[in-house]
């Protein structure tokens, strides 16, 4: 069977990380997003799958190539242009994607299924292509129930008493949502949906195809499924997925590498001695990081590969990236630390460099990592508790 991964967005709520890593391979405790999808999609029968790329294409077509060791086949529909010898990604929308792929071959020729690249879900998908056809549909969206407090975060969908759907409210407020059920940007089309979607023009599956469908009366509804769906579409959404597996609560994340301690995961060869270390798990620690005697660590926190953290430094709830160097004495609350960005829990962030703090947080590639001087030692202060010096540097 044939599915879609839609992966061609910048991810703008998603930066700084998605400057340099697309959203499809934001690493869930070292493993892309994306590859989580694709084992779902294996497991379900789907086992012919395009994706379209655009914003850093590269990262995403050099890691899955044509999907043979992960037992499906891939192939990539770029959107965008060459520019002055320059790759420019210029996105088409998830429908003027799926169009796209559709005018230069027709694909799309049996039941599909769309899935956005963002996002964890251990959805049943033989059980939804099943009630899609029970439905007699052209197309489907699963949607889930949240607690009534929360629909202003997402698009909420209306039905009628069988499940067509009526009409859309984008991120209503609590008072005017007309319903608690949301779209999980999980679809299943029939290929004539595809014949109603414009050629060659921007056009999107939630704001345009969809609106289409429901003013020309198409068979179109909403499957209402009980299923684990972790969305990571904005940083505090990624902070939140990260605590969540790290507590056991993603059943289809387990924590990867061995557990030296209860609930203390490492990869291979961490540099640790777990005796002169304060440390309260949940934590992971990638490969071939280095932690110094006198360091303190409180989970739920994801520390990457090749990482250093010094002496004396804290790391308290908070999540750091591959080759992260944190200074002796730093103390990190609640915090993303990503190259030379560090980012709280909001989504809030600061250029480590341009505010000539990367003494403080920075690659533990360097060789030279600095000594500061008074100035620096008190702008680092003036940040506030949770990312000041502690100690000596």
């Amino acid at each position: 069977m044939k599915a879609m991964i839609l992966a061609a967005g910048k991810g703008t709520r998603v930066r700084p990380i998605t400057q340099t890593i697309p959203k499809p391979m934001i690493p869930i405790l070292q493993k892309p997003v994306m590859e989580f999808l694709l084992e779902l999609l294996r497991q379900h029968g789907f086992t012919e799958i395009m994706v379209n790329v655009s914003h850093l294409a590269e990262e995403i077509e050099n890691y899955f190539r044509d999907g043979q060791r992960f037992g499906v086949e891939i192939a990539y529909s770029f959107e965008g242009r060459i520019e002055d010898g320059q790759l420019i990604g210029d996105a088409l929308g998830s429908a003027g994607g799926l169009k796209k792929i559709q005018t230069f071959q027709p694909f799309f020729d049996e039941t599909f299924v769309v899935l956005c690249g963002d996002a964890l879900i251990d959805l049943d998908l033989t059980e939804a292509v099943r009630r899609h056809k029970a439905k007699g549909a052209m197309a489907s969206l699963i949607t889930k129930r949240v607690p009534r407090e929360l629909v202003s975060s997402y698009g909420v969908v209306v039905t009628d008493p069988e499940g067509r759907v009526l009409s859309f409210q984008e991120k209503p407020a609590v008072e005017e949502a007309a319903s608690d059920m949301i779209n999980t940007g999980i679809y299943i089309f029939e290929p004539e949906v595809l014949d109603v979607i414009p050629e060659g023009v921007p056009f999107d599956i939630g704001s345009d195809l969809f609106p289409l469908l429901v003013k020309q009366g198409a068979p179109f509804y909403a499957l209402p499924m009980e299923f684990e769906w972790v969305d990571i579409g904005k940083v505090p959404d990624y902070w939140q997925a990260i605590r969540s597996v790290l507590q056991g609560e993603v059943r289809q994340v387990q924590i990867p590498g061995k557990q030296v301690r209860p609930g203390i995961y490492t990869g291979l060869n961490v540099a640790a001695n777990w005796d002169k270390i304060t440390i309260q798990g949940p934590v992971y620690v990638g490969g071939m990081t280095r932690i110094d005697d006198g360091a303190t660590i409180i989970g739920p926190t994801m520390i990457g590969p090749s990482c250093h953290i010094c002496e004396g430094a804290t790391i308290d709830n908070s999540i750091i990236f591959d080759y992260s160097r944190i200074g002796a004495g730093v103390r990190l609350v609640e915090k993303l630390v990503f190259g030379r960005y560090c980012v709280d829990r909001n989504g809030d962030h600061f250029d480590l460099q341009e505010a000539a703090l990367d003494w403080l947080i920075t690659d533990s590639r360097r060789l030279d990592h600095g000594v500061p001087s008074p100035q620096q030692k008190a702008m680092a202060q003036l940040l506030g508790s949770d990312l000041a010096i502690t100690g000596a540097s």
